[in-house]
């Protein structure tokens, strides 16, 4: 006679937020086992209507190809084999970032990107897709993750802060046609008023960050389009010329923000909900991916019965902590220091760039940071494992 041995159920998880980190958070859950509710108060067309572009690098790429979405994304995707990082105002020369044999990143608009994810959620066999829809009681679920963004509202309700400060800048983001432009070249340039970055979307078009005075940037997102195209003319790089806006511009305040603890009891802050970064050096949504990287390790362990989920949220929130603090530290330090024209500051910049065209173990060093991450992620569960070749991980610096 035999004995009956009950199967427990796979742990459950609610994710709060139908943006591109929750919608990857629920697919990582479910890739592992776990039974999904993703719930997002606003219908899919809203969540795909933002005039928004990112540039993604090699953590991303990893976690991408891990959970089967990268070939999703590859026809939507615009590698840049040249980053050009240029200080209008220290007086040093333009230092060119390039890579021998892989990209350095990638361009990649909000609309495809958020068209794949919600099918992929749809058609996902452990996610459960709630669009349009409040969030439901959660007694009897598992696991919560909030993926609702920087005013996300439960991370008041679980009375956690929010630290930090605002930026003395604004940013202003749109899409223009460019002439002059090298192709697949992006471009970060400091300017006294704050960074502007050219991100290349292929076929002379681009998206372009453009910080400056908060105000400034509301006044100029008001212009015309012919004295806009003039004001940005003059604050684009030489040789750059805009011909023609493609998406309207948008403006919105920058901040430093990190909530002052991660998680609390079986809840935990999972992207924008836990941090907010300057946009400068595009650092925003990979950070935010790599909060769902480790969630989907954790995650992992947890559905093999390796873990207990109640030790979940508490190892996910230590492991996160670093990488947030210290991203957030460095992109402060970059806008303090170049959006700055004291002259001790003007000559450490001089200094600083100098030394990365002549130095190349601080030149990998600094790629290496921006492409990985700052803390590593180990092993993801997906299996795509391998180091990064020479060309990922160690572009070659040179002077333009």
């Amino acid at each position: 006679m035999g004995f009956f041995v009950p199967v427990p159920p796979p742990p459950s998880a609610l994710v709060s937020g139908a943006g591109p980190t929750g919608c990857v958070a629920a697919l990582a859950l479910a890739a592992c086992g776990w039974r999904v509710h993703l719930y997002d108060p606003a219908p899919a067309q809203s969540l795909g209507q933002r005039a928004r572009a990112y540039a993604l690098t090699h953590s991303t790429r990893r976690l991408m190809q891990s959970l089967g979405l990268w070939e999703g994304l590859l026809p939507q995707l615009q590698p840049f084999q040249r980053l050009v990082m240029s200080d209008r105002w220290a007086g040093a020369p333009d230092v060119l970032f390039t890579a021998a044999d892989a990209p350095v990143g990638w361009i990649l608009d909000h609309r495809p990107l958020m068209e794949l994810l919600l099918q992929r959620c749809r058609s996902a066999p452990g996610v459960h897709l709630h669009l349009g829809e409040p969030d439901p009681p959660t007694q009897s679920v598992g696991l919560r993750v909030h993926c609702e963004g920087g005013r996300s509202p439960a991370r008041s309700d679980l009375g956690i802060g929010f630290v930090g400060w605002d930026y003395r800048q604004g940013c202003l983001t749109c899409q223009v046609q460019l002439e002059g432009a090298a192709p697949a070249t992006a471009w970060e340039v400091f300017r006294p008023e704050g960074p502007l970055a050219v991100l290349p979307l292929g076929e002379g078009r681009a998206q372009v960050v453009w910080s400056g005075p908060l105000e400034a940037c509301r006044q100029r997102q008001a212009l015309a389009e012919a004295p806009f195209l003039e004001a940005l003319g003059a604050a684009l790089p030489a040789g750059l010329r805009p011909s023609r806006v493609l998406e309207p511009a948008a403006s919105f305040p920058v901040a430093c923000r990190l909530a002052g603890r991660l998680a609390r009891g079986r809840a935990l802050l999972c992207g924008e909900s836990a941090h907010r970064c300057h946009p400068v050096g595009g650092q925003g949504l990979n950070l935010c991916w790599r909060d769902v990287a480790v969630l989907w390790q954790e995650a992992a362990a947890v559905a093999a019965g390796e873990r207990s989920l109640q030790r979940l949220p508490r190892r996910y929130a230590r492991r996160r902590w670093v990488d947030a603090l210290l991203t957030l530290a460095a992109t402060d330090l970059l806008i303090r220091l170049f959006s700055n024209r004291w002259l001790p500051l003007l000559l450490v910049r001089q200094l600083i760039l100098r030394t990365l065209s002549l130095a190349a173990p601080l030149r990998t060093l600094a790629l290496a940071a921006a492409s990985q991450g700052l803390v590593p992620l180990g092993t993801l569960p997906g299996g795509i494992d391998r180091a990064p070749s020479r060309g990922e991980q160690s572009p070659l610096f040179r002077r333009a």
